[in-house]
């Protein structure tokens, strides 16, 4: 009977070493150890985000389409504009198809936070708070802030005269830091035509907006009613923004924005929609 128990145990003991053996061998935090190939999902959490960009060979860009001249649709209902066209170029010189994903502004940077896409080409004015949590492209366009009246506003006539007025803004521009900076009160609206349509029926007593944008909507629609009366010293740079930790598509697109602007592609677009060189 003795003999029988050892035997038994002598079974048991070597059935669970050979079970053992064939248990793959893997490290505290799950990774194998060195020699042994990688898991997929391994592989695809070390691939950068310009890797997966050109395995993919597409790269989604966030944009409003409802800024005009920057991203916006023209009479076909096509979405066009200064940035779409540069962002567009910058795609075909990097070899991907551009994916645009339009966004209302106020929600462009949650968009790029939870990698709804890669970047955002919307005239995006980099200033040193956006600078500690994104990254930004080199700067491809200068442009001043201007500051709107309805026509018969005679009051207004700088940035110090809006102190108490109400103001149409976007809520999280560098436009509308300027109007709070000044003293007004903060209107909240979806994009620079819901700005100019309450400014005009006088609903709101101003708007601080982009110089170019503003200048090009009067162009095409002078019987609007309001004027500029002022334009804010400094202009703001805009550049593509990213999430951090992606320096080699940043590194990318430099590249493909420079040799955009070495070879006079830029001036074109450029002067396309603006009649002039924006870039200084």
């Amino acid at each position: 009977m003795r003999k029988l128990f050892a035997a038994t145990v002598v079974a048991s003991v070597l059935a669970l070493a050979l079970a053992g053996c064939g248990t793959k061998n893997t490290t505290g935090n799950g990774a194998p150890p060195a020699g042994e190939q990688a898991t997929d999902q391994q592989v695809q959490k070390a691939e950068s985000l310009l890797d997966k960009i050109k395995a993919e060979g597409k790269i989604k860009i966030g944009t409003e389409g409802t800024y005009s001249p920057f991203t916006f649709h023209d009479p076909s209902g096509k979405l066009t504009g200064f940035d779409v066209e540069l962002a567009t170029e910058v795609a075909k010189r990097m070899g991907v198809e551009p994916v645009f994903m339009e966004t209302q502004w106020d929600a462009m940077f949650a968009g790029l936070d939870s990698e709804r896409f890669d970047l955002i080409a919307n005239e995006v004015g980099i200033r040193p708070d956006r600078q500690e949590k994104y990254d930004f492209s080199d700067p491809y366009i200068t442009s001043p802030a201007m500051l709107a009246v309805h026509k018969d506003n005679t009051t207004v006539k700088d940035f110090a005269d809006i102190k108490g007025l109400k103001a149409a803004q976007t809520m999280t521009s560098n436009l509308t830091d300027i109007a709070r900076e000044n003293g007004a009160e903060i209107v909240p609206v979806d994009g620079l035509y819901q700005a100019i349509d309450v400014l005009a029926t006088k609903r709101v007593d101003v708007t601080i907006n982009d110089g170019l944008s503003m200048l090009v909507f009067l162009k095409e629609k002078p019987e609007t009613p309001i004027k500029i009366v002022a334009k804010y010293p400094d202009a703001a740079h805009n550049g593509f923004v990213f999430r951090k930790g992606n320096e080699e598509l940043v590194e990318a697109v430099n590249k493909a924005l420079d040799e955009i602007k070495q070879d006079g592609t830029y001036l074109k677009i450029s002067e396309k929609w603006f009649g002039t060189d924006v870039s200084n």
